[in-house]
């Protein structure tokens, strides 16, 4: 049990942890973001096949925030040298740092994902009454991305300035 608690507080664990969280959970709330704005276009698309192109485009913006996630951890998973298999020996200190840097993109791809899945659905509605319209949708939707972006910046911004 002991060796088990020393083995976690190790900064290649903690790091590798870091990369984990951003990738699962950014991509858990595009995972939802994305399935909510598909069932609000599945309706529309019942209705009128031929919106399925502009329907598509405001489902797939909630995809994003997983991209970014998975980004973030390959970062992480590069610079601790875990792709390529030359694993540097971090310190604690370090894969504390780095575990803590993981957590912009981690929280705010969860949450913004969900937010910008339900800003896309209503979006839906938008193109249902008036696909002329999809423009006004995309940037409600793409409003909620802004924080993303944020959060994928200061995540990367942080790792790149980690010694280890």
């Amino acid at each position: 049990m002991l060796e088990l608690k020393f083995a976690l507080t190790q900064g290649q664990f903690l790091a590798v942890l870091g990369a984990a969280l951003a990738v699962l959970l950014a991509g858990i709330g595009s995972a939802r973001g994305v399935g909510i704005a598909g069932e609000a276009a599945a309706g529309v698309v019942t209705e009128d096949p031929g919106k399925f192109g502009q329907t598509l485009l405001l489902q797939a913006l909630p995809g994003t925030q997983g991209i970014y996630g998975l980004l973030t951890g390959f970062v992480i998973m590069q610079k601790i040298g875990l792709i390529g298999g030359n694993l540097a020996d971090i310190s604690t200190e370090s894969g504390l740092l780095i575990l803590a840097a993981a957590l912009p993109i981690a929280f705010v791809g969860l949450f913004s994902a969900i937010a910008q899945g339900r800003a896309a659905a209503a979006g839906m509605g938008i193109v249902a009454k008036r696909p002329e319209e999809l423009a006004k949708g995309i940037t409600y939707a793409a409003m909620v991305e802004t924080y993303a972006v944020l959060a994928l910046l200061a995540s990367i911004l942080m790792i790149f300035g980690i010694r280890i």
